[in-house]
């Protein structure tokens, strides 16, 4: 956390929070949602504003609920997740890339839902795919000991009884299928956050 938002903290401990205001989207985009978005339910205006990205990257935690938010000076803007509290790239130099621009932990755990979106689990995060960079990791995905086809794989999400894998260097990480509606018991995180009672 930035020392001036440590700072704010001290000087003004009590400010309420704010919701929905702040969106993280599925590739990792970083949206203001005015309250035509919200009330339309648009995913509001992208932010490209480098210097404003990287304060909300630096200052993105959750909550003990599970609520993910950005710390604004002495306020919480929580987040409304499309997908997950981070979203993962490949990058040829770094390896796997979290929309924050830190590096993804050693993979723990990986699931996939029934709508293809992959998940990576390393430490506290919990990183959705980049759709874009499906095709590319692919071939990570093995079934019976090799690299599973489309159809395959289509077979596996609609009934997954045989074995799935993640090759991960010589590792191979079993693939658990959990369903898109359960993400959020599964893993621990709350994608629209609202004032608790």
């Amino acid at each position: 956390m930035d020392d001036i938002v440590k700072q704010a903290l001290a000087k003004w401990p009590d400010v309420p929070n704010c919701y929905g205001w702040l969106a993280l989207d599925a590739r990792g985009h970083w949206r203001m949602r005015d309250e035509r978005a919200q009330h339309l339910g648009l995913p509001g205006d992208k932010l490209t504003n480098p210097a404003l990205v990287g304060f909300i990257n630096r200052n993105y935690a959750a909550d003990e609920r599970g609520c993910w938010y950005f710390q604004n000076g002495p306020q919480r803007v929580y987040v409304q997740l499309q997908a997950a509290p981070y979203i993962v790239r490949t990058d040829p130099a770094a390896g796997w890339l979290l929309h924050t621009g830190a590096a993804m932990p050693a993979i723990e755990a990986v699931a996939l839902t029934e709508t293809g979106a992959l998940l990576l689990v390393g430490e506290d995060v919990i990183a959705q795919l980049d759709d874009r960079d499906f095709a590319q990791v692919l071939p990570r995905l093995h079934l019976h000991g090799a690299p599973v086809g489309d159809d395959a794989l289509l077979a596996w999400l609609d009934a997954p009884g045989a074995r799935l894998t993640f090759a991960d260097g010589e590792r191979h990480i079993d693939v658990e299928r959990v369903a898109a509606d359960r993400l959020q018991q599964r893993f621990g995180f709350v994608s629209v956050p609202s004032s608790p009672a």
